[in-house]
């Protein structure tokens, strides 16, 4: 068994010390309460602001990060900006319990003209890593929306996907019909639990609150259910305890990934 937490919170855009604070009073209440693992929205540490965050200094952070799950005791799952050869990507890391930093991942799937216009998208299968018993995979925000995604993670082994999101508030838009519009916060509540239903995995959804954020994170089970999950626009930690037996148990009773005939969707 392996107790993983989820921070929802507001973080300060260009307020990296008082961000990373908040990660660090997080990741303190986290440890007490026995979880090995606590994961933290999209560019927290920056405030997520793209063309702000995009000139921040990643590497720095990433230390910042790394102290944090060092010191507390836990394994940490943040997001930064990465910069190779003047390219810039939203990354997300995983951070075991000495600090060390067992995976990085670039998000792919970048989402409107802001992120676009700030960042490349990553590219690649999604990479996993062993963390207590576990094989855990990354990834940001807009990836989950792609069920190419989660299979992708899901196929390379993975058994719980980590996701650092910002997701923002739309209100109901749409067509005059009551029934005919849409809402971002079906993203969490429908998109979420119906990835891991899928591919039998556990979800763990980490999303700001706060004004112009539809908050709402989740920790999804292999059957779809929602384990712990936040409101619109609460200050929360979500705790729960992932079971890696219950991932093989689930997908022996749905077996869609057996079953699902990818060749003829070419």
């Amino acid at each position: 068994m392996v107790r993983i937490a989820v921070l929802q919170a507001a973080s300060e855009v260009g307020k990296a010390e008082a961000n990373l604070a908040l990660i660090r009073s997080a990741a303190v209440r986290a440890a007490d309460a026995g979880a090995d693992l606590i994961v933290t929205p999209e560019l927290f540490a920056t405030g997520y602001a793209p063309a702000r965050a995009a000139g921040s200094d990643g590497a720095g952070l990433r230390r910042e990060l790394a102290a944090i799950a060092d010191e507390e005791g836990i394994g940490v799952v943040a997001s930064t900006v990465e910069d190779e050869g003047g390219a810039r990507f939203i990354a997300a890391s995983l951070f075991d319990e000495t600090g060390t930093e067992l995976l990085r991942y670039r998000k792919a799937h970048l989402f409107g003209d802001d992120e676009r216009g700030a960042f490349t998208p990553g590219a690649g299968v999604p990479r996993v890593t062993g963390f207590r018993g576990l094989k855990v995979a990354l990834g940001i925000c807009y990836d989950i929306e792609f069920p190419e995604y989660a299979r992708a993670a899901v196929r390379a082994g993975a058994d719980l996907l980590c996701i650092p999101t910002a997701v923002p508030a739309t209100g109901d838009v749409g067509g005059p019909q009551p029934l005919h519009t849409y809402n971002a916060e079906r993203i969490s509540t429908l998109l979420v639990p119906a990835r891991a239903l899928e591919n039998g995995v556990y979800i763990a959804y980490a999303n700001h609150s706060g004004p112009g954020f539809t908050g709402n994170s989740v920790i999804a089970s292999p059957y779809g259910t929602l384990l712990a999950a936040g409101g619109a626009d609460t200050e929360e930690l979500l705790l729960t305890d992932i079971h890696p037996n219950e991932v093989h148990r689930a997908r022996h009773i749905n077996t869609y990934a057996q079953d699902m005939r990818p060749e003829l969707y070419r």
